[in-house]
């Protein structure tokens, strides 16, 4: 069981963990590159989802490193064909549920994302909860999202809790590298279509199925949160 008795603050992945995108963006990507002359495979995509753009770009075109002006044009043309979809977009199972219980408890529940500001406004509409969300940070708050462990940072200061007293959920090992750089705890969820075994290999003390099993999993304890 994941324990919050501990915990001052929840902070949580979005896309993959919240809301049901990351084989979405594998296919959009590979589109994205296709159209450019750099076709790549969803499947060899899939696991760089939760990266920032930037990284994301650079590590598949790795044989080739690309110029600055193609990661721009590949990051807008990304951006441009998820659009479309953000009507659309639904949560995952749990995702309203586990927000309401974190914040019914009385911690304090950041949204952390490699999104854009724009993507997570779209993301927020499809969750549809946000009586139960504290504050949010995205990728245009840093230079670099995740791995780098900036937007975990900057997450803790708007949750006003020490790393130690936070627990990071997400379902990418990215989320797990950036977790681990930050000194935060990460509990891992394969909604986003990762394995048990790389979340752990990335650091997760627990691992779940989805926000739904966390949440039935979930023990609030008695303490209150620190001031």
């Amino acid at each position: 069981m994941t324990s919050l008795e501990d915990v001052d603050a929840l902070l949580l992945d979005v896309d993959g963990t919240l809301v049901d995108t990351t084989y979405l963006h594998a296919w959009l990507w590979s589109e994205a590159f296709a159209e450019r002359g750099h076709a790549r495979p969803v499947a060899d995509l899939h696991g760089l989802i939760g990266m920032d753009s930037e990284r994301l770009i650079a590590t598949a075109l790795a044989d080739a490193p690309p110029a600055a002006q193609l990661v721009e044009d590949l990051s807008r043309r990304h951006l441009q064909l998820y659009e479309p979809h953000w009507p659309r977009l639904r949560p995952l199972p749990g995702a309203r549920l586990l927000l309401q219980r974190v914040h019914d408890a009385g911690r304090r529940v950041v949204l952390v994302t490699s999104a854009g500001d724009a993507e997570l406004r779209a993301l927020r509409a499809a969750l549809d909860a946000d009586q139960h969300i504290d504050a949010a940070t995205t990728s245009d708050d840093v230079e670099s999202g995740k791995p780098e462990p900036d937007v975990v940072a900057i997450a803790l200061q708007r949750a006003g809790a020490a790393p130690e007293r936070a627990l990071l959920v997400g379902d990418s090992v990215w989320d797990g590298e950036a977790a681990q750089r930050a000194g935060v705890r990460f509990v891992g969820v394969t909604s986003g279509g990762i394995c048990e075994h790389q979340l752990r290999e990335a650091g997760a003390v627990n691992v779940y199925r989805d926000a739904a099993e966390l949440a039935a999993h979930l023990g609030t304890g008695q303490s209150s949160p620190s001031s």
